[in-house]
């Protein structure tokens, strides 16, 4: 009787803090026994984990790499990075029935060990834009991740991504078809907490890396009334904690404010259950924010908060729709603590009970049937993996 297939996940992220890849592997669990390759410890449940070292980037960074990115080598870059040539020599010679590449740079790995098995990308967002507000990486990396999409997407057998509006970009720009699968996460047995009389308790949770304008809601929340109080669940960046030091530093004064240690993906949504209103503001920047779609969304629904978002083509939907809470036209400091001034208990307890009564349709379970159908289809053609 042939045994369990053989599945490989790769994702140049630290497992244990990946929300979505955790779920991810929690479904190809349900169907193989799965190899993860990547930065840092394993994450529970594996076959076997395949430890990258952490200081190594998983994108060309060495002189030679630059250059050859700069003069648009690409094929002597795509595999020589320092993570993914430590990732391809320690996957060696084995053999798998699927392989897993997380985000459009893992792709080019992903097909070189697959040896004729399916691979599956999935997109976590746009590749050509991740971080073209960093002059360098637009000028070098930009160029070479459209590369990889463009050869790389075509033979790729299945195709995933955060929501409607970036699958639509991948189809148009490559011509693949792309299903959406959300960050969303399981339904959680929470009820909307009780809202206070004389305080609206704010909350954040995220990574303190530059750019997500979380300094925007420390000032928000300092140009505000004494009602309100804004708790933030950080995730230093790997910046070594410079930009969590200067919000610190921001914040400094105010008891109105509060650092808390980050908490695990698992334990997040009974967390900020305490709170009364979920905050975030994303200037579009890029594509990937002007269509974003964040894990911070689908926890706030689940922690039974009420929303206010800035305005986002994705999140503005959603907010609309079920009525959650309310949308910040603009991004700066005044535009926040505009769209928040005038809340009060009535209208936080409806938008509470509003993402009380969406946590079920805005849950992980429509996403988990795109990925198990979507897994079953890539297996079922497979043979028995090689010796």
């Amino acid at each position: 009787m042939p045994g369990r297939p053989r599945i490989l996940s790769i994702s140049f992220s630290h497992f244990p803090g990946d929300a979505r890849v955790l779920r991810q592997l929690r479904l190809l669990q349900e169907f193989g026994e799965v190899t993860t390759v990547g930065y840092g410890d394993g994450p529970d449940g594996v076959a076997e984990h395949l430890e990258i070292d952490p200081s190594l980037p998983s994108l060309a960074q060495t002189p030679s790499g630059v250059l050859a990115l700069a003069l648009r080598r690409y094929r002597a870059v795509e595999l020589s990075a320092p993570a993914v040539a430590a990732a391809l020599r320690a996957i060696g010679g084995r053999r798998f029935d699927l392989v897993v590449a997380n985000e459009a740079r893992a792709l080019p790995l992903a097909h070189a060990v697959a040896h004729g098995a399916p691979v599956w990308g999935d997109l976590h967002e746009w590749a050509p834009e991740e971080r073209t507000h960093v002059l360098s990486w637009r000028l070098l990396v930009a160029p070479y991740m459209r590369w990889v999409c463009a050869e790389y997407l075509p033979p790729t057998a299945g195709v995933t991504t955060v929501n409607g509006s970036i699958a639509a970009l991948y189809h148009d720009a490559f011509g693949v078809d792309v299903e959406v699968v959300r960050n969303a996460i399981p339904l959680q047995p929470l009820a909307p907490s009780t809202t206070p009389d004389d305080r609206i308790r704010l909350v954040h949770s995220g990574a303190a890396v530059p750019g997500r304008s979380i300094e925007v809601l420390i000032e928000a929340t300092l140009r505000l009334d004494e009602r309100f109080t804004l708790d933030l669940y950080l995730v230093q960046g790997r910046d070594g904690g410079a930009y969590w030091r200067q919000l610190r530093e921001l914040a400094r004064g105010s008891e109105r404010i509060v650092f808390h240690d980050a908490v695990l993906p698992a334990e997040l949504p009974a967390t900020l259950n305490a709170y009364d209103v979920g905050v975030f503001v994303l200037p579009p920047r890029t594509a990937n924010h002007r269509y974003m779609l964040p894990n911070k969304f689908f926890d706030f629904v689940q922690a039974r908060l009420a929303i206010v978002f800035s305005t986002a083509t994705e999140t503005d939907s959603l907010i609309r729709r079920y009525g959650l809470g309310r949308i910040s036209p603009g991004f700066t400091a005044d535009d926040l603590a505009e769209a928040l001034r005038t809340l009060d208990r009535g209208a936080i307890d409806r938008y509470k009970a509003a993402t009380d009564a969406a946590a079920p349709t805005l849950s992980s379970a429509e996403d988990e049937r795109v990925e198990r159908d979507l897994i079953a289809r890539l297996l079922r053609p497979s043979g028995p993996v090689g010796a």
